[in-house]
């Protein structure tokens, strides 16, 4: 298993006529999922080999089989939203260097108003209509390895930039062996999946079911709009599984509408990408307690997940849920500011070290050092280190318990974001002298203050601030200022602006 997209080949050997993914239009089987996969792979190989392949479309199956057909062609796939702002594509554009971009006839004419640099224009219909060369790419596919990247995710950078977290196929390969055994998945399993294809939840949905020959039904984006809607989705399509992020379980669970469905096929209910409140859990425990419940932990940087729980037992609305222990093929250490292993129960950074680590951040080698360290508690060989910027501490039963952010980044409706990538955005905005973005824990929003001399619309401020980050960054809230508060070394001050929110 030198690739993930073994998986696809395995999975189409055994399970060939079972539907292995669909969408609101497409249904295809494995066997269909592979012949498509390699056309692709074949075509993207005859054109310059494997070259990094953007996938600019919307969550469809048609994504799924160019990340495929980028596999087969040796070549990692870099998924991307396609709502994301030109100015943002342009600046992963220039960090990969010259790739693919992979479009459809709705999408290519926002391309003409972005620099794509060196980059080859496809259409996905251009693509998915080519002959597969079987030799071709299974000669391609030998070359790989299994510490090649498979994909290229980005998050938000506190520069302004977007960080390319490199993933390796053996993260992924080991990560659906160990959604498969913890959650017992099979190839009945059907997975409803939620997360966006750029967020790296949806690696466990995509591979996860990949891996037992389940079938993966792409849950339509706005039914998440709806919360009333999406039990009836879930049972109208005999679900057995879900990961989803809590905001869309709280707004479920707030809605009331668990009291009319019993979701008898529903078994697995994951969770993962911000803190779950045990209220809205209890809700959805009470209204279906015959499934099973985990909640998962995890940064973009170490495949998904590498902390896992599984609820088993009643939680009070206000005690803290753990993030548990560490997935197999993954170990968790807590350090204390000097390097040191943080005693039961006393706090420190939450670092991660095993297949799932990242082999870095694309084409930023500066930044990789300072992520992916070395192991302070092993001087006799090398051993990579990834540093969260969490702060989480043991407790007495050996539980991972979270506590929150070392620095000024923020998990927000699922999406990791840096403040500072709002800040950078704002200040491009006219008649904006500074900003300071705060997350207001309690209600749960972004706010943000911008030092001016005029007045600011948050609706015409948030047109601007659209051009440079996607949706889920912009501010709830905007408050102008004529002067923001400083410390007394010049930096804006934090702790003042946080407590006029209180």
């Amino acid at each position: 298993m030198n690739s993930a997209v073994c998986l696809l080949e395995r999975a189409s050997e055994k399970y060939a006529s079972r539907t292995a993914v669909q969408d609101e239009d497409i249904s295809l089987t494995y066997a269909e999922y592979r012949r498509i996969s390699r056309a692709i792979g074949t075509a993207f190989l005859r054109m310059d080999g494997a070259r990094p392949v953007i996938v600019y479309l919307p969550k469809s199956t048609h994504a799924l089989t160019c990340f495929m057909g980028a596999m087969y062609s040796g070549a990692p796939y870099i998924p991307v939203d396609a709502h994301i702002p030109m100015r943002r594509l342009e600046k992963i554009i220039a960090g990969l260097a010259p790739c693919y971009i992979v479009t459809d006839e709705n999408l290519i004419a926002n391309l003409r108003e972005c620099d794509t640099s060196e980059a080859r224009v496809c259409l996905y219909s251009e693509l998915s209509s080519a002959e597969a060369d079987d030799a071709l790419v299974d000669k391609a596919l030998s070359r790989v390895i299994d510490t090649d990247p498979i994909y290229v995710m980005f998050t938000s950078g506190s520069t302004g930039s977007p960080k390319g977290v490199t993933i390796p196929h053996r993260g992924i390969l080991d990560y659906a062996e160990w959604v498969v055994s913890t959650f017992e998945f099979n190839e009945n399993t059907v997975m409803a999946n939620q997360a966006p294809f750029y967020f790296d939840n949806s690696t466990f949905d995509i591979y996860g079911c990949m891996r037992c020959g389940g079938k993966l039904v792409l849950t339509p984006e706005t039914l998440f709009m709806f919360p009333l809607k999406l039990p009836q989705f879930l049972d109208e399509h005999d679900i057995t599984s879900i990961f989803w992020v809590p905001t869309v379980m709280i707004n479920i669970a707030n809605s009331g509408v668990l009291s009319d469905y019993t979701l008898p096929k529903l078994k697995n209910v994951a969770f993962c990408g911000e803190v779950m409140p045990n209220k809205q859990l209890n809700i959805w425990r009470k209204a279906l307690p015959h499934c099973s419940y985990a909640n998962l932990y995890g940064p973009t940087e170490i495949t998904d997940v590498c902390c896992y729980y599984k609820v088993d037992k009643e939680f009070g609305d206000a005690d803290p849920l753990p993030i548990g222990k560490a997935c197999e093929n993954m170990r968790v250490l807590i350090l204390t500011e000097d390097g040191r292993e943080a005693p039961v129960n006393e706090a420190g950074e939450l670092c991660v070290i095993g297949t799932g680590v990242a082999l870095g951040y694309w084409n930023a080698p500066e930044i990789s050092a300072k992520a992916f360290v070395q192991n302070p508690l092993n001087p006799f060989y090398s051993e990579r280190m990834y540093r969260t910027g969490d702060l989480a501490y043991f407790n007495e039963d050996g539980l991972i318990m979270f506590i929150g952010r070392k620095d000024n980044q923020i998990k927000h409706k699922g999406n990791r974001i840096e403040l500072g990538e709002i800040e950078t955005a704002a200040m491009c905005v006219e008649g904006v002298e500074n900003a300071c973005a705060i997350f207001d824990s309690n209600k749960q929003e972004i706010v943000l203050f911008v030092e001016t001399k005029g007045t600011l619309p948050l609706r015409r401020f948030n047109v601007e601030l659209k051009k440079y980050i996607p949706q889920y960054m912009l501010p709830s809230m905007l408050i102008p200022m004529e002067k923001l508060p400083h410390t007394a070394n010049d930096k804006i001050d934090r702790v003042t602006l946080r407590k006029t929110l209180e």
